[in-house]
């Protein structure tokens, strides 16, 4: 388990990988922001739009590990894995909270809807579905696995 007094942030680098560690702390969400863009910006076919939409969905997801965090405790880091590909980006965030069952999310009124001013939290699921290609929400004991996985304009984007 980590402690507070850890070094504040990890980067480590490999060939078409990046990982950061960060504590589970909300001042850190703007420097993931800003690290998962700057490594979407590598693919050269990878849209600003594209880039944008990822920055959104990855903060999302970091924010809801943060949450995780903060509900179970814990003082462990959350993990933010980028895997480069030719005509992808995928994005893995990873929070040793105490699991989420994304089957408990509730549909969402339409947009236009009056009720829908009734759901001030719980659109970062919701967010991320929409402005990943793909998304998958894994939970276990070892705690959650956010993917999420975003096309260059070399692939086609799901309708």
């Amino acid at each position: 388990m980590a402690t507070a007094e850890q070094e504040p942030v990890e980067i480590e680098f490999r060939p078409g990988q990046l990982v950061l560690e960060i504590p589970a702390r909300t001042e850190f969400v703007s420097l993931v922001r800003v690290v998962v863009a700057a490594a979407a910006e590598l693919e050269p076919d990878m849209e600003n739009d594209r880039i944008d939409d990822l920055r959104i969905a990855v903060s999302e997801a970091t924010t809801n590990a943060i949450e995780a965090h903060g509900l179970s405790g814990s003082f462990d880091r959350i993990r933010i894995q980028c895997n480069l590909a030719d005509d992808e980006i995928s994005v893995v965030v990873h929070d040793e909270g105490v699991g989420f069952d994304p089957a408990t999310v509730p549909d969402l009124p339409e947009p236009e809807s009056p009720d829908r001013l009734e759901h001030e939290s719980g659109l970062g699921v919701h967010l991320m579905q929409l402005l990943a290609d793909e998304s998958e929400i894994s939970s276990g004991e070892d705690g959650t696995d956010v993917t999420l996985v975003v096309y260059s304009s070399k692939r086609r984007r799901r309708p």
